[in-house]
């Protein structure tokens, strides 16, 4: 078993998004800041509705995926297609554009907490112009399993190997084969998982901090996402206040990556043909 250890730290930046929601990047807050097939991730958290409040009105993709998961509030999707999902605590959507998609994102809420996260996960250049589909996940559908030692996992994609059993969840068989889980672990505990040697990962935490790696143990706080080295398996550790972190791993594409804006496509040409197609109203057809 080769372990992982934490290869760099990406400290999230405050930044804006929408119609000025207000939240936090790590992975895409720069071209050099992302992890393929990973593009960017982003962590919304505030008490404050006027943080929240203007969502994220009609606009357009192309060429990836976006996966939305909800820890606290409700959201509401519409898109082109007619297909209108509701996000609550505890919900994940996972949201293929393919060739084109418009859509919006609103809050349901006038108060409270609004958290949760959104990760860009690229398509391959032989996927980039299939059909756009979504997939609402309730809660109720994300297997929860307890940890040795306290603590407990969410397993939204990939498969969870504890104690010499296997709890998939519900996301699977995309080609990137990705995994997803949501962990929490109390005081001094720790979380130890295979990873597949051909797969990047990182780990995102968002309560409390932790400690990666066994050899050579390295920090990373709170809010940081800590892309990790090669190997097949990765330890994490709380501190004194105990943490939650999602740790996401997936098969690189090795492809070109050409974004504007909400367009991530392989050539200029691809991305040009992207913006003519949206300004054209093609973009979906």
């Amino acid at each position: 078993m080769v372990q992982r250890e934490l290869r760099q730290v990406i400290a999230s930046r405050e930044t804006s998004d929408g119609a000025g929601v207000k939240l936090r990047r790590s992975l895409g807050q720069s071209p050099q800041a992302r992890l393929d097939p990973f593009l960017m991730l982003d962590e919304f958290g505030t008490d404050n509705p006027q943080d929240y409040i203007a969502g994220f009105p009609a606009h357009p993709h192309r060429g990836f995926e976006t996966v939305t998961y909800m820890l606290d509030g409700h959201m509401l999707h519409e898109d082109h297609l007619g297909n209108r999902g509701d996000l609550k605590s505890g919900d994940v959507q996972w949201m293929t554009a393919g060739r084109g998609i418009i859509h919006s994102e609103m809050p349901q809420q006038l108060e409270g907490r609004m958290r949760g996260f959104q990760l860009w996960l690229n398509l391959p250049a032989a996927e980039k112009m299939k059909p756009a589909a979504y997939r609402d996940i309730p809660a109720a559908s994300i297997p929860q399993v307890d940890l040795p030692g306290g603590g407990r996992a969410k397993v939204i994609a990939g498969t969870l190997h504890v104690d010499g059993r296997g709890t998939p969840g519900p996301m699977q068989g995309l080609t990137t084969a990705p995994l997803y889980f949501d962990i929490e672990l109390p005081p001094g505990g720790a979380f130890t998982h295979d990873l597949a040697s051909s797969h990047n990962a990182f780990l995102y935490v968002y309560e409390g901090d932790v400690v990666v790696g066994d050899a050579s143990p390295r920090a990373l706080p709170r809010r940081s996402a800590g892309v990790l080295s090669a190997g097949d398996a990765v330890i994490v550790r709380a501190r004194e206040a105990g943490a939650r972190f999602i740790l996401l791993a997936a098969r690189p594409l090795g492809e070109p990556v050409v974004q504007y804006g909400p367009f991530v496509m392989n050539t200029r040409e691809e991305i040009e043909r992207a913006v003519a197609d949206y300004q054209s109203g093609k973009l979906t057809a």
